[in-house]
């Protein structure tokens, strides 16, 4: 199933996206919210009469930097041993079509496609065996960077905090179980023209190992969000450029990049 959230005539809801054709797309409006159990209402509104919304509202984003060796490599970092957290503000988080702000305090600002896996039940210290039981389900994100800032600063805050760094969306994908999501084509475009392109089957830890690494830690909430690396290709991106990441299985992630206001 896959779970969007939206807005429309100022009121914000979950509801279950329905249909094959992107033009024919309709939303049945969920009652309550989808980390409990749910029912549908059986309203129906079509997509392209609302808003989409980011699909989560985290508590926390806790990304994983340098999870795909090829990556690492391009930008001359060695591969980590063990999984390398880093957290993303809440505040940072966007949803599809919203504009990415280009930061006043950066002059090169990169994309970076990844998978984003949505915790779907509060947990703490969780078993490799017990990982695929607290995952709602997946979606696209853009962990964008001011890599200028990254390399200059040893925390990667403001780097990788800012606000609009973190597009999630379009909506979580709840159907795909662990052994798919772990095999995923991920890709990233700018205007059109392919920059990232890998697999999910590339990372250097798995999800298993993320989500253990961080719960060893601490506790993750219903809705909290774990990036889980980016492939190869990063690059620039400028004001006006049009930058979507697609996820096998999920969908299609687009935002548009803005000089910041």
């Amino acid at each position: 199933m896959r779970i969007a959230r939206f807005s429309i005539d100022g009121n914000v809801a979950f509801g279950a996206v329905e249909g094959d054709k992107q033009d024919e797309l309709v939303l049945d409006i969920i009652k309550g919210i989808p980390f409990t159990d749910f029912e549908l209402s059986g309203t129906k509104v079509p997509l392209s009469k609302v808003r989409l919304l980011p699909p989560v509202l985290p508590n926390k984003v806790v990304a994983y930097g340098r999870n795909y060796a090829e990556h690492a490599k391009e930008l001359g970092n060695e591969v980590p041993d063990v999984p390398f957290a880093f957290f993303k503000p809440s505040t940072s988080v966007i949803g599809p079509g919203d504009e990415i702000q280009y930061p006043s305090f950066s002059q090169e600002l990169h994309h970076e496609a990844e998978l984003a896996v949505v915790i779907g039940r509060l947990c703490r210290e969780v078993p490799r065996e017990r990982v695929a039981d607290v995952i709602f389900g997946y979606t696209c994100a853009n962990d964008v960077t001011a890599r200028d800032v990254q390399k200059r600063e040893k925390q990667w805050a403001r780097a990788k905090g800012f606000d609009t760094s973190c597009p999630l969306g379009p909506w979580v994908e709840t159907d795909l179980d662990l052994a798919t999501a772990s095999d995923l084509t991920v890709q990233l475009t700018v205007n059109g023209e392919q920059r990232q392109l890998g697999r999910t089957s590339e990372m250097i830890h798995s999800i298993e190992d993320l989500i253990v690494n961080i719960t060893e830690a601490m506790t993750l909430l219903p809705g909290d969000v774990i990036l889980t690396g980016t492939p190869a290709g990063v690059g620039p991106l400028n004001v006006g450029d049009e930058v979507a990441v697609t996820i096998e299985g999920i969908g299609t992630l687009t935002n548009k990049v803005v000089k910041r206001g």
